[in-house]
């Protein structure tokens, strides 16, 4: 199965718009709620559902969630390595308008 690079991920539908919005907004715990929601359309263990984790992860040590956090990055960062994926920031939720 082929999985699409950064680029395609960044480019299409993936993030969603009240994720960034709520994010440039300063509503970082919103962000988080439509980042799970919209993970939870994806089959876990695609690269998909780890880009969508691993911008959690970075939002929720952002609001002192630390321990919460860091596992979500351990578990995307792991499916991210395996695709030979990098690993994406939080500029992701800036690019969306």
């Amino acid at each position: 199965m082929a999985h699409p690079d950064l680029k395609a991920l960044v480019g299409g539908d993936l993030i969603p718009q009240q994720a960034s919005s709520a994010y440039r907004g300063g509503d970082e715990m919103r962000a988080i709620v439509h980042l799970r929601r919209a993970r939870e359309g994806y089959a876990s263990g695609t690269a998909e559902s780890a880009v969508l984790e691993r911008l959690e992860g970075l939002l929720l040590i952002a609001v002192q969630r630390e321990v919460e956090g860091t596992f979500a990055l351990e578990r995307a960062d792991a499916l991210l390595d395996s695709y030979g994926l990098g690993y994406p920031g939080l500029e992701w939720l800036e690019t969306k308008k």
